[in-house]
C-alpha cells in the first residue's frame, strides 16, 4: 500500500514563501540596492572591500538573482520545475502530464527539461530554474551528491525527488517497489521452471537498476539457485550493448531460459533478438511497453504506475508550498505483474 506521509504542525507563516530579496541583501550588507544589483550584474563602481560585504550577504542569504522577472501586480507567476531523465522515454510521458495535471489544478506554470542522464546536466538545469525562482522542483535525479541544492532549500525551494531518491541531503521522495517488483517477476519465471535466468539492466550506479538487481538476487537465492556471472549484464542501455549482451547469453553452452529485463529500452532490444532466435526464451520486463499485449506471445510485465509517481511527487510539493511542515518522507508505491505469455513460456530444454 502507498505510505501516508507523516504531518507535523501547521506553523504560521508560509515556510516557503520567503525566500530572500535584494532588499534584504542590502540591508544585511548595509548597502543601497543600487549597489547590490551592481555587485549581482557585475557591473562597475562597487569597492572591492563593498562588493566583499555584499558577496558575503548573499552568500549568508542564499539570495539567487530574478532572471525570469516574471512580475504581476499580485505578484510573481507560480510555477514548478520538472527535471527529468529523457524527455524521449516513454515512461516519462504520463509522469510528466500527472505532474502539469496537478500544477494547472494549482494555478502554476510547469517548466520541463532533461538532463539526459548527466549529473553536471542535472545541476546547471536545476541551478538554472531557481536562478529564475521558480517556486518548487520536482526532480528524477541523474547524480548522487545533490548538496549543491543546499542552499535552494534554505532559501526556501521547495523540492521532491521521484523515481530515485536525493544522495547526500535529507529530502522527499516518491518512488516505485523496484526491490519487489523485481523479485516479484523473476519468482514468476522460476515458477514456471525456469533455473537459467539472465537479468539484462542498467547502469548500476543508477537506483533503479541497483534495486532491480537485488530483487533478481534475491529471488534466485530464496530459490536456491546459484547465479552465474555470466547471467547478469549491466550497462548502458542503447541497442548494440543490450544486444550483445543478450546474444551471449543465449550462445552459452548452457544458455539462459529466460530473460528479466530491467527498464522499458532494454525489453524493446531484447524482443527483436528474441523474434531472430529459433528457441523459445521466456522473457518478463520490468516496466510496460506499448503494443505489449499485441505481440505474439504478448509480453509479460512488471507495471509500475508512472502516472501515480507524478501525481503523488507534486501533491506533496504543492503540500509544501502551502505551508503544511512535512518532515522529509519516502514514499513507496506498488508495482504489477501483468502475464500476457511471454513470462508464462516453459523452459526449451
Amino acid at each position: 500500500m502507498p505510505h501516508t506521509p507523516r504531518r507535523a504542525d501547521r506553523l504560521p507563516g508560509n515556510r516557503y514563501g520567503n525566500r530572500p530579496t535584494m532588499k534584504d541583501v542590502a540591508a544585511r550588507a548595509g548597502v543601497g540596492l543600487k549597489t547590490v544589483s551592481r555587485v549581482v550584474n557585475g557591473e562597475p563602481g562597487v569597492t572591492p572591500e563593498t562588493e566583499r560585504r555584499v558577496q558575503e550577504a548573499i552568500d549568508a542569504l542564499g539570495f539567487r538573482r530574478n532572471d525570469s522577472a516574471r512580475v504581476l501586480r499580485k505578484g510573481r507567476t507560480a510555477s514548478i520545475g520538472l527535471v527529468l531523465e529523457d524527455l524521449a522515454d516513454p515512461f516519462y510521458g504520463p509522469l510528466s502530464r500527472a505532474v502539469e495535471e496537478v500544477a494547472r489544478a494549482h494555478g502554476a506554470l510547469l517548466i520541463n527539461g532533461s538532463s539526459a542522464e548527466d549529473p553536471d546536466r542535472e545541476q546547471e538545469l536545476v541551478l538554472a530554474l531557481c536562478a529564475r525562482r521558480v517556486d518548487g522542483l520536482v526532480v528524477i535525479p541523474a547524480g548522487d551528491d545533490h548538496r549543491y541544492l543546499e542552499p535552494e532549500l534554505k532559501a526556501g525551494v521547495a523540492t521532491v525527488f521521484v523515481d530515485r531518491p536525493a544522495g547526500r541531503i535529507d529530502a522527499d521522495v516518491v518512488v516505485s517497489d523496484n526491490f519487489g517488483g523485481a523479485r516479484d517477476g523473476v519468482t514468476h519465471l522460476i515458477a514456471h521452471g525456469h533455473r537459467r535466468i539472465g537479468f539484462i539492466g542498467d547502469m548500476p550506479r543508477i537506483h533503479t537498476a541497483a534495486e532491480r538487481l537485488r530483487g533478481y538476487r534475491a529471488a534466485m537465492e530464496d530459490a536456491g539457485i546459484p547465479v552465474k556471472d555470466s547471467w547478469m549484464s549491466l550497462g548502458v542501455t542503447d541497442p548494440e550493448r543490450v544486444r550483445r549482451a543478450a546474444e551471449e547469453m543465449l550462445a552459452d553452452p548452457h544458455p539462459v531460459t529466460a530473460i528479466f529485463t530491467g527498464n522499458n529500452r532494454v525489453t524493446v532490444t531484447v524482443i527483436r533478438v528474441l523474434a531472430e532466435h529459433a528457441r523459445a526464451v521466456a522473457l518478463v520486463g520490468f516496466d510496460d511497453i506499448e503494443l505489449a499485449d499485441l505481440l505474439q506471445p504478448g509480453v509479460t510485465v512488471v507495471a509500475q504506475d508512472a502516472a501515480a509517481l507524478g501525481r503523488t511527487a507534486a501533491e506533496r510539493l504543492f503540500q509544501q508550498l502551502d505551508g503544511t511542515l512535512l518532515t522529509p518522507d519516502r514514499i513507496e508505491l506498488p508495482t504489477r505483474l501483468v502475464t500476457r505469455g511471454s513470462g508464462e513460456l516453459p523452459p526449451a530444454d
